[in-house]
């Protein structure tokens, strides 16, 4: 299960490398929107141009992108990574990290390291590298904390997650990818007292830690623009908080309850509401106080009233909030009343398949969606509804969710090309007008 979502990031003055990198997960300002032009307006016929396919092992891990190179994490082993949903089992292999050239898909150098799964779906990392100043972090499914230096790969610092603060890792593993924040890295870890750490990022030492949740969740940190002030919002499987993003003191928190810890979306803002939702048939929208010193609840746990992301996180546009259910369905629906404006399974297929997924990225004033099928899609998203511009295939699914073949991973869109991964290959497609 991994995480997606729509946030403003505050890059307090941290370097986003290019402007057409995608150097974190969803790209340079973590929103989702790919901001290049010069990208055609639909797909040719046979689909785009591959640049190049690269070999990599299992994983969701989406690749980042910067500075010429193509970052992702995978995992190498014998074992028979089909678990159902809900059970954990055990394997042994090793995590890499790998840094391909941009340009030719060229292994340029690679880390790996032992690891022991106890996670279900475990067919690799969950979490895209982010690279910032030189620098990438690395976070595995199973809690280890890596930063290298981009160029050579040499190991700079690192963390065990489940060793260093006691936690144990949750049933779909580490799947919050970790947040630069100016020289800090904040990261979802989990233990009593330790559910969010800030590190600093060019040494790895601890710099602040707070809260205490059942289990770490899947929801990523995220800073927001909360009423004018800069806040670190956690999304956690009891309460949706607010901390400083300086020192981690708590600014105001709610009471949230889910099912099965199953958090996966980043809270998206609207005005003065904060909506979020998950598992199952969990959402609820908050309204937040002049100057974002506190939040109460409006609505909560409607399943007739807008979704509940558990895969992909839904998409803001004006008014309306864009995005997939935990039944497969895409809704529109309205803010604050949460009404849904219209629903289909047309991106992923003609009838509803539990957590079906399509990764949703704007560009100018249409959409951008890899679909589990492996299918690339170009739409429109509005208020009377989705209509398919045009579409072809990119990538088989070689993964397993509920019984039918899936590709999970989150897309990067850089200099005019997108960049995704299965569990047998890394390809690049040509994206230019």
């Amino acid at each position: 299960m991994r995480p997606f979502a729509i946030v403003f990031l505050l890059s307090a003055g941290v370097s986003i490398t290019s402007a057409a990198d995608w150097p974190q997960w969803m790209g340079p300002e973590r929103d989702n929107v790919w901001r290049e032009d010069g990208i055609v307006a639909e797909l040719p016929e046979g689909g785009p141009k591959t640049a190049w396919r690269a070999p990599v092992a299992g994983g969701y891990a989406g690749p980042a992108v910067a500075d010429g190179k193509v970052f992702i994490a995978d995992y190498v082993t014998d074992a028979n990574v089909n678990v159902a949903n809900f059970e954990r089992k055990e394997s042994t292999g090793v995590e890499r990290v790998l840094a391909l050239d941009e340009a030719t898909g060229k292994e340029l150098w690679k880390y790996e390291y032992p690891v022991k799964y106890t996670v279900s779906y475990p067919a690799g990392p969950r979490c895209t590298p982010a690279v910032a100043d030189g620098k990438v972090y690395t976070l595995g499914a199973e809690g280890n904390l890596y930063a290298f230096d981009a160029k050579s790969g040499e190991v700079l610092w690192q963390h065990d997650f489940n060793e260093e603060y006691g936690a144990k890792t949750a049933l779909w593993g580490y799947a919050g990818h970790p947040l630069v924040d100016g020289d800090k890295l904040i990261t979802i870890v989990g233990g009593e007292g330790s559910y969010v750490v800030a590190f600093d990022r060019n040494t790895g030492k601890e710099l602040w830690k707070n809260l205490t949740s059942p289990e770490q969740g899947y929801s990523p940190p995220a800073i927001l623009d909360v009423m004018g002030q800069r806040q670190l919002v956690l999304l956690r499987p009891d309460a949706v908080t607010a901390l400083e993003p300086d020192t981690g003191k708590e600014i105001w928190s709610v009471p949230y309850e889910s099912t099965s810890g199953l958090v996966v979306m980043t809270p998206v803002i609207w005005k003065d509401y904060m909506f979020v939702g998950g598992y199952a048939n969990k959402n609820m929208l908050l309204q937040l106080t002049p100057g974002g010193q506190s939040a109460e609840m409006v609505w909560r746990d409607n399943p007739e009233h807008a979704f509940s992301p558990i895969n992909v996180q839904p998409t803001l546009d004006g008014d309306n909030l864009y995005g997939f259910d935990q039944s497969g369905r895409l809704y529109g629906v309205t803010l604050p009343d949460g009404d849904r404006l219209w629903e289909t399974t047309e991106p992923v297929g003609k009838r509803p398949a539990n957590s079906a997924t399509a990764f949703i990225i704007r560009q100018g004033d249409r959409y951008f969606m890899f679909t589990e099928n492996g299918d690339l899609v170009i739409a429109d998203l509005t208020p009377e509804g989705f209509t398919e511009l045009s579409r072809a295939h990119i990538l088989d699914p070689t993964g397993d969710a509920f019984g039918r073949p899936v590709v999970w991973c989150s897309p990067a869109f850089a200099n005019q090309r997108m960049y995704v991964r299965n569990d047998k290959e890394c390809v690049a497609v040509d994206l230019a007008k």
